[in-house]
């Protein structure tokens, strides 16, 4: 049976980013703290932090900490008392376009039940850190649930092609898109291909000038400023078409990224009030199937 008084220990170093505040957050002292760790390492046989500034949990450790954190909403579900006052966490992926546009309104005042670390990951992306027990739920574009896991269908986010007028106009790119391959691309990483599908249904070659933007706000910011073009969730582009400081490149063009929610069966009355929320709301942003 695992010591939960040494992951208690280990989750707390995590979260508070250093052994001597995990020791004030728990009422003992560092030492104390550093032998629980080392003894559970011990038995495991395998290191569980690594122990740098700031000390980082390995795969395993975020693992354990999933596990201790599962445990404590399901106790917390119980009213029973648990052996500090410290409040439940929950480890969430998330895909960035989705925590820049409608997430927030799904999380809404679950915060006040829990701390939340919210873990932002590429759509495509996330679901490995659900596979390795690394989160408590995950936003992806990964269909297939998890084993000991559930998935949720939440809808579509449609991705149109935006640049600002003045690009346009510098780059020779109101009248025809022949050549858009060659004008500046925005993507947001390397993983970032929305762009290149988006010109392979154009008939064009891929994009030779590329713009690394790893923000969705600042994603759409530099498009507005005319510094590339680039794939743009609809939802968070409307307010900036309607001024006119984007255009939409081709109406009839767009692609659309499928979303679901992951999470684990075995989750406590908090998570699944997040799960209903996150469903609810996305009912109203994203776009359903007929």
């Amino acid at each position: 049976m695992l010591d939960y008084r040494a992951l208690t220990a280990l989750a707390a170093v995590i979260q508070h980013q250093g052994f001597d505040r995990a020791a004030q957050a728990l009422h003992l002292s560092q030492s104390a703290i550093s032998q629980r760790i080392k003894q559970l390492e011990g038995r495991i046989g395998q290191p569980l932090i690594l122990r740098q500034s700031p000390p980082q949990a390995t795969a395993l450790g975020l693992r354990l900490i999933t596990h201790l954190e599962t445990v404590l909403h399901l106790e917390s579900d119980l009213n029973l008392p648990l052996e500090t006052d410290a409040r439940i966490h929950a480890r969430i992926a998330i895909n960035h376009d989705s925590l820049a546009t409608w997430f927030s309104e799904a999380l809404g005042r679950i915060t006040e039940d829990i701390d939340v670390d919210l873990i932002t990951a590429d759509q495509d992306a996330g679901i490995e850190l659900m596979k390795r027990g690394e989160v408590m739920a995950c936003l992806c574009a990964e269909g297939k649930a998890v084993n000991g896991g559930r998935v949720d269908r939440l809808g579509t986010m449609r991705y149109r092609a935006y640049a600002s007028r003045d690009f346009l106009m510098r780059h020779h790119l109101l009248e025809s898109f022949d050549r858009l391959y060659q004008a500046p691309c925005l993507v947001f990483n390397r993983d970032d291909r929305l762009q290149h599908r988006f010109l392979q249904q154009l008939g064009q070659a891929e994009p030779i000038n590329l713009v690394h933007c790893p923000s969705s706000e600042g994603f759409v910011q530099l498009a507005a400023s005319g510094c590339g073009f680039g794939m743009i969730p609809e939802i968070q582009a409307a307010l900036s078409v309607q001024v006119g400081s984007l255009i939409d490149l081709a109406p009839e063009t767009f692609i659309d990224v499928p979303l679901y929610w992951h999470s684990w069966r075995s989750s406590g009355q908090a998570m699944k009030q997040l799960r209903a929320s996150v469903i609810k709301t996305a009912h109203r942003w994203l776009r359903q199937d007929r």
